[in-house]
């Protein structure tokens, strides 16, 4: 892997932004322009960590939208896109301090209505989680890592594929093995959502068997119980949109999180 001062693609390598399971992301400039460096590790440099790459780079260069990442090029095992220089919505997990719950909560309505964006283009991220919500410094949330994202026209085909999600986030239709939907997306937004203001995802487990159980049988603590600022409509509303029928949660991102921002504030 690349350290500060080496060049990669013509980027100088400045400094370790992040590690990730198959890629490492790195500050890096060309002449005056500053990117975030995404650099496959070693062992990840096969045909099908290439080719996720790749259509990371394919599917994002299609949006124009300032809360969705901005890639610049791609080479065989490296992705230039934006750099942010703020951190990730993890930074913001279960701070319970009253002046950062508006920041949470502009941070949820900035990606509902990214996501909501991306669902007009007929496509769903997949991954929607705190990591994957990078933050600038000067105020703003950005969704990035659109990896295993797919686009609806192949998500219900005959050979669909299959979505390789984060557990703690994961909708019931997805672990059943049924299409995504824009609900879906949804559905990770509302745990990410808990996350934030609880400290944990809805749902958490010691095995993968019984994470994937709470998801498709169980319904989320009432996080108001263990948070005296949160109302109980908190509870009601993330619960629709957590419900395991897609079609009974909300018909927009945007609204589930307008409405929980009502109840908060």
């Amino acid at each position: 892997m690349p350290t500060p001062g080496d060049v990669v693609a013509g980027y100088v390598v400045d400094t370790l932004l992040g590690r990730g399971g198959t890629a490492q992301v790195f500050l890096a400039h060309k002449d005056t322009q500053q990117v975030a460096l995404k650099v496959l590790n070693p062992r990840h440099r096969n045909p099908e960590d290439i080719n996720r790459l790749h259509r990371e780079f394919e599917l994002a260069q299609q949006f124009s939208h300032p809360r969705i990442v901005t890639v610049y090029e791609c080479g065989d095992d490296w992705l230039a896109m934006q750099a942010l220089d703020g951190g990730s919505a993890k930074d913001l997990v279960g701070t319970d301090q009253s002046w950062i719950i508006p920041i949470k909560l502009t941070a949820l309505q900035q990606i509902a209505g990214a996501l909501d964006y991306i669902h007009d283009a007929q496509v769903v991220h997949c991954d929607v989680k705190p990591s994957n919500i990078m933050r600038a410094r000067s105020g703003g949330a950005v969704l990035t890592d659109f990896g295993i994202a797919q686009e609806l026209s192949f998500a219900d085909g005959p050979r669909r594929p299959v979505v390789q999600t984060s557990l703690p986030y994961a909708a019931p239709e997805v672990l059943r093995g049924q299409p995504v939907t824009a609900a879906t997306d949804q559905y990770a937004l509302a745990c990410t959502a808990v996350e934030l203001f609880d400290g944990k995802p809805p749902f958490t487990a010691r095995t993968a068997m019984k994470l994937v159980d709470l998801h498709l049988n169980a319904t989320p603590w009432p996080i108001s119980y263990r948070h005296k600022h949160i109302p109980r409509a908190f509870d009601s509303i993330v619960a629709k949109a957590m419900a395991k029928d897609p079609l009974s949660r909300y018909p927009t991102c945007t609204e589930f999180i307008t409405l929980l921002t009502h109840a908060v504030t």
